[in-house]
């Protein structure tokens, strides 16, 4: 661990956000270019997210089953968007074995193993659904449908980050079977606001819902919700999308129903998901010069225990204490440290390292008071509690108060650096220094375009707290269509 020096993030914050990923030990590169391998510790915090996402999907009527990963060929070919939007990104099998090389060395694919259609890795699953919906769906009775899946998936990147953007990731995926429009487009809102939900109470992260334009739109989609999110550097992560796909799917894959008066339509379809790539985000938003720092609600450890004792003859009561401490603590997620090989400070920084949140110290003086010295990883100084029957409750609420103390900073920090600009002069004046920047806005795809081009600042949404355009286009000064949140994104 202390061979891991952490760039700060006013020197190079790209450099910084590997540095954490690799002190943490939450992730490690793989022999294959773009594709991650989650440690344990970067598991964990996964697990803790899914495990939280999938009770509200459950809350929320959905049920959980599973689809292939390969995908025939010709599947994509069916909605025009989708292949258009994916077909760059698509990973293909085309043999189904291997033989060894004739008078060589090592092995190549077998000539007479080819397949006759090819297999795409998904991409996501979309296409394969919905050919199972056709099987599935007959009449009114079988709607909705409401499955979600986990996963992982295969996009094909050309430049990759840990987490944010890399060629196989891990990622859930709702898709919805409706009989009406109405019903498909709550769903789609419905599901925005259960990650929005997610993104504020778990992982500690105001986010701005809104719609994408047309050129930000999910390849396939009617219309495309999401939820942005604000790093430490000012640029957006898009965390999560939830997708009105109308009848676009039903009509290609022809799935169809009879309706209660006995006309035959199509179905109306939704999807939504989010990915690993919400673990990046957690790491940028709350993280310091220091390491890591993890909301409580998502830290697999939320309390270490260190003990400390000198020699042999202290050892055997210190470790009791700390386990008496651990026992009392539960169901919280502890740990004790009770390591011989790392000297107290050592344990003290590799876990701040990895973000726990609080760190119990107990030292011979701790035990004669029958208390424990407490640091929280927000900082603020430390502090004893006693050993008592409200020492359970004690750290739950220190541990809420450092949820709520991340959360608070995020919200400053996006209220700090959320600006109205009226000019495209200003807006690119001030775009290097990063933030959001809310603009009135007349939607066209090709001034859209020229933005991104000339500043690298692409339309993140267009909110949803209630803004309406007022006046002209900041860029082209025809009448305002919206109010659009522009900024740079990962």
């Amino acid at each position: 661990m202390a061979e891991t020096t952490i760039t700060p993030r006013a020197k190079d914050y790209n450099e910084w956000y590997l540095d954490v990923i690799a002190a943490a030990e939450l992730s490690d590169y793989s022999p294959v270019k773009g594709c991650l391998v989650l440690r344990p510790h970067g598991y964990a915090v996964w697990d803790l997210m899914r495990g939280e996402l999938d009770q509200r999907f459950r809350d929320t009527g959905h049920v959980n089953a599973y689809f292939p990963l390969l995908i025939p060929m010709s599947f994509l070919s069916k909605e025009a968007e989708h292949v258009e939007g994916f077909a760059k990104e698509c990973a293909v099998v085309t043999h189904h074995r291997l033989r060894a090389v004739p008078g060589g060395t090592g092995v190549e694919p077998d000539p007479a193993a080819k397949l006759e259609e090819p297999l795409v890795i998904r991409p996501t699953s979309e296409t394969i659904i919905w050919h199972m919906y056709g099987k599935w769906i007959q009449s009114h009775r079988d709607l909705p449908i409401l499955i979600n899946q986990w996963a992982n998936v295969v996009r094909w990147e050309m430049k990759t980050r840990p987490f944010l953007r890399t060629t196989e990731f891990l990622w859930q995926e709702g898709h919805t079977a409706h009989a009406s429009s109405q019903e498909a487009v709550e769903e789609t809102q419905k599901m925005l606001r259960v990650y929005e939900d997610f993104a504020v109470n778990v992982m500690a992260t105001p986010v701005i819902p809104g719609i994408k334009s047309a050129s930000e739109r999910f390849a396939g989609a009617v219309e495309t919700m999401c939820i942005e999110a604000m790093m430490q550097n000012g640029w957006a992560l898009q965390a999560g999308t939830s997708h009105f796909l109308g009848q676009n799917f039903a009509k290609a894959f022809d799935v169809s129903f009879t309706s209660d008066a006995g006309v035959r339509e199509h179905v109306w379809a939704t999807s939504w998901g989010v990915s690993t790539r919400l673990v990046g985000a957690l790491i940028m938003t709350h993280s310091d010069d220091t390491g890591l720092i993890l909301p409580p609600a998502l830290a697999p450890i939320q309390v270490v225990i260190t003990p400390i004792w000198k020699g042999e003859s202290e050892k055997e009561g210190a470790i009791a204490y700390a386990d008496k401490v651990a026992a009392a603590l539960k169901p919280l997620r502890v740990k004790v440290d009770t390591r011989d090989s790392l000297k107290p400070g050592a344990k003290y920084f590799e876990w701040e390292r990895k973000g726990v949140p609080l760190r119990l110290e107990i030292g011979p003086r701790d035990m004669a008071q029958n208390s424990v010295f407490a640091a929280p990883r927000t900082g603020g100084g430390k502090f004893g509690i006693p050993v008592d029957e409200n020492l359970k409750s004690t750290v739950e609420a220190k541990l809420a108060e450092i949820q709520a103390t991340l959360y608070q900073r995020a919200c400053e920090r996006l209220a700090a650096r959320t600006f109205r600009v009226d000019t495209y002069a200003e807006f690119k004046e001030r775009i290097e220094e990063g933030g959001f920047f809310l603009v009135n806005w007349c939607d066209d795809a090709a001034n859209e375009a020229t933005i991104k081009e000339e500043t690298k600042a692409t339309i993140r949404c267009y909110p949803l707290d209630g803004q309406t355009p007022t006046g002209t286009c900041f860029f082209s000064g025809r009448p305002a269509t919206h109010v659009a949140l522009f900024a740079r994104a990962y």
